[in-house]
């Protein structure tokens, strides 16, 4: 049986406070072991691009909120806004062409009506591996490897939906228990800063974010991000990455982007 490696990254934080962000993004992006070096090469061949274009070393990390905020190692660089934008088009067009499928879910907290029960992360998790289990229709097994920021939940839950992973009834009666089959091991770690992979997560997780802030909230960008893109500009990062074949479209009927969205 093929086996598949399945890399997640989040934007936003999983508490339910005042101070913490109003949605909670998880993205997975998932391809077969035997895509995974073409897709290394191509993705290291963009980075090179990068380089020789603006200078972007290939060693460091694309940490997109900070990337477009100007913060951190990226400062040094000087970009301009316009500079940007490119690195972010050619960056955008590269991941687009990638063999590999993405699944988003975004947890909208605002909808939440008993904050004191809900967990945010695990519901997350559970969700987009549901999909990707959905997707494998048991024909391939797959591996998952995170960052280690929250990597205790999220092993704790991947262990419990081997065994319940409770699935509503299509007949509106109850829920039957359809556990997770194709999952093999712990959920792995590796630190963001040496995957491109993980790194691509990242920056497919904050498109989605400001997607959905943007779209489904109404509200306007950031202030330092408004500084560089606009709303068009998410728009056609969106579109790309969704003519590219990236986003997997059947994790959600109710999106265009195929966006799993609860609570409902």
């Amino acid at each position: 049986m093929e086996t598949y490696i399945a890399y997640f990254d989040e934007t936003g934080d999983d508490g339910i406070i005042e101070t913490s962000s109003d949605t909670f993004v998880l993205t997975s992006l998932y391809m077969s072991s035997q895509a995974w070096q073409n897709n290394f090469d191509s993705i290291k061949e963009c980075r090179k691009q990068l380089k020789e274009n603006f200078g972007f070393h290939t060693s460091e990390e694309m940490h997109t909120k900070h990337f477009l905020t100007d913060k951190g190692l990226y400062r040094p660089y000087g970009w301009s806004a316009e500079q940007r934008r490119e690195i972010l088009k050619l960056y955008t067009k590269s991941i687009s062409r990638l063999s590999a499928s993405s699944v988003n879910v975004v947890i909208d907290k605002t909808r939440i009506t008993h904050p004191e029960t809900y967990q945010v992360l695990q519901n997350a998790l559970t969700y987009n591996i549901q999909r990707i289990e959905n997707d494998s229709k048991q024909n391939w097994n797959y591996l998952i490897i995170t960052d280690p920021g929250r990597l205790p939940p999220m092993r704790k839950t991947a262990r419990e939906i081997r065994a319940f992973n409770p699935i509503p009834s299509q007949y509106g009666t109850g829920y039957r228990n359809q556990p997770i089959k194709s999952l093999i091991e712990d959920i792995l770690e590796k630190d963001s800063k040496e995957s491109y992979f993980i790194q691509i997560c990242d920056f497919i997780s904050y498109f989605v974010h400001l997607y959905y802030k943007t779209v489904h909230q109404q509200k306007d960008l950031p202030n330092r991000v408004g500084r560089v893109i606009d709303k068009s500009f998410v728009g056609s990062v969106m579109a790309t990455l969704r003519e590219g074949g990236l986003l997997n479209l059947d994790a959600s009927q109710n999106d265009r982007y195929g966006l799993v969205i609860y609570p409902k």
